[in-house]
């Protein structure tokens, strides 16, 4: 009888310890309008070497205007450059040098290397209505090569472009369609490369003003985010997941100790 008595509680203990705590699972723990003067400065993305970017110059006068623009290229993959079916037209860009600079037309050598886009737009008009070269020119400056990676434990890992001046990690992990069940949402690697250097920063989802703090909430152009399994997603990758320390183990255990135990009792 104590045994019929125990078996089912041993099973509720283990099924309820067994389970995921919410303090592992939701995001944002512990933030409040009050505390929203503590989070830390929105980083803007800021332009680094081998970047790659386009700069596009309108005006009143389209062709002073293309003057100073790079020419438009097309791209089909099976067709000559000068065939009309289905070409893609694109603006050429600016790829960085290792000095942070580019040559503009006309203007020659100029350094953009630590701007956003806005600096570099505005430092471009000024060059531009400064010299006398265009009086009215709308200046605009796109990113071309600027990607995100996310590994690990998510839905769509992948590499993605970045089309913002600036984006958190919360808005990388939406375009990668968020964690699975399996992720550490405690334990988030971002692998930032900064000054030839590779420094890592780890990230905890659940805790708010932590993540809101964290120099890696914001991201840079080529971070990689690794999402790291849990441990019920580790005992998976054994032969077929079913060792003593498998939850799928104990389980099949405990059904077979209840038949057993009715067994005895009829």
């Amino acid at each position: 009888m104590q045994f019929k008595t125990l078996l089912p509680l041993a099973l509720i203990i283990f099924l309820s310890s067994s389970c995921g705590s919410p303090r592992h699972i939701s995001y944002l723990q512990g933030l409040h309008p009050e505390v929203a003067e503590d989070i830390r400065q929105q980083t803007v993305i800021r332009i680094r070497p081998k970047d790659k970017i386009s700069i596009v110059i309108n005006s009143k006068d389209p062709l002073l205007a293309d003057l100073f623009n790079l020419p438009i290229v097309a791209h089909r993959v099976g067709y000559a450059t000068n065939s009309s079916m289905n070409i893609n037209q694109q603006v050429s860009g600016y790829t960085v040098d290792t000095r942070g600079e580019i040559d503009f037309p006309v203007i020659g050598k100029i350094h953009i290397a630590g701007m956003n886009r806005e600096e570099i737009a505005a430092f471009v008009k000024n060059e531009l209505t400064s010299r006398n070269l265009i009086k009215d020119p709308v200046v605009t400056v796109e990113f071309m090569n600027h990607t995100i990676s996310v590994l690990g434990e998510v839905n769509k890992p992948g590499r993605f472009s970045i089309d913002r001046d600036k984006i958190s990690i919360l808005d990388v992990l939406g375009m990668a369609g968020d964690l699975t069940i399996y992720g550490k949402r405690e334990n988030i690697l971002v692998l930032r490369e900064d000054s030839g250097k590779q420094i890592p920063y780890v990230v905890n989802l659940c805790a708010g003003l932590e993540l809101l703090s964290s120099p890696a909430y914001y991201l840079q152009q080529n971070d990689v985010v690794y999402v790291e399994p849990n441990s019920m997603r580790a005992r998976q990758s054994t032969v077929n997941g079913n060792n003593v320390r498998s939850s799928s183990f104990w389980l099949s255990l405990a059904s077979l100790l209840t038949t057993v135990a009715i067994l005895i009792v009829k």
